[in-house]
């Protein structure tokens, strides 16, 4: 598994990239967003990990210069803020999973590790609901009416809608979908807003409706 870790603090881009070879990983250390965007472009890798403060280009600008370019390996955003505006730049720049500084260099080996252990083992390669198609292996949704492409998380999230229609879930399953360390139920309401928002732009006619605190989708 080879990762692309974008860092300009070198002392961690050291630190960290060490611990991942301990931990099998192929680590290609940059130290700024451009140099991060012009080695993603041209070289293939299995996950990236990129700050978002970085000098010439920031992390999420990288990030969306990739999805333009049709790359969708899996990225994790690093970010000395746990705001809820950092989290929501980067769900709408397309990243996987996002982790605040300082953080523990075990949970960043863990959120790796799910990450690329999902996008080898996705069984299901498309699934059906109404007039929607997801395309798990490309990340993509279409109607009739249209395309768009979504993240990693949002599609493991909108196929676990599509076959399970009209049963209800709350949050804490749904975390466990999103497969993320993450116990702040914002992050499924944030995921759920995101789908929502596409399922209208394609003129889905299936819908996720919110009764209390649980979620289900049905036929509209």
């Amino acid at each position: 598994m080879k990762i692309l870790y974008a860092e300009d603090e070198r002392s961690l881009s050291m630190a960290v990239s060490e611990i991942l070879k301990m931990n099998g990983y192929e680590v290609h250390a940059v130290y700024d967003g451009q140099e991060a965007l012009d080695n993603v472009l041209k070289n293939s890798y299995d996950a990236a990990v990129f700050d978002i403060m970085m000098p010439k280009m920031d992390g999420v600008s990288v990030l969306e210069e990739m999805r333009k370019a049709q790359i969708f390996i899996p990225v994790i955003l690093l970010t000395a803020k746990a705001e809820v505006e950092d989290r929501i730049a980067g769900l709408r720049a397309g990243a996987d999973d996002y982790l605040a500084k300082p953080f523990s260099m075990g949970e960043l080996v863990a959120r790796i590790d799910a990450l690329t252990r999902r996008n080898k083992t996705y069984v299901v390669k498309k699934v059906n609901a109404g007039n929607v198609e997801l395309d798990c292996e490309n990340n993509q949704v279409s109607t009739p009416m249209g395309g768009l492409v979504l993240s990693a998380k949002e599609t493991a999230l909108l196929a676990h809608f599509m076959q399970n229609m009209d049963v209800l879930m709350d949050a804490e399953r749904l975390l466990g979908v999103l497969n993320t360390d993450d116990e702040d139920e914002m992050a499924v309401t944030l995921y759920i807003a995101y789908l929502k928002n596409k399922l209208r732009q394609i003129r889905a006619d299936i819908i996720i409706e919110q009764k209390t605190d649980e979620y289900r989708m049905i036929l509209k």
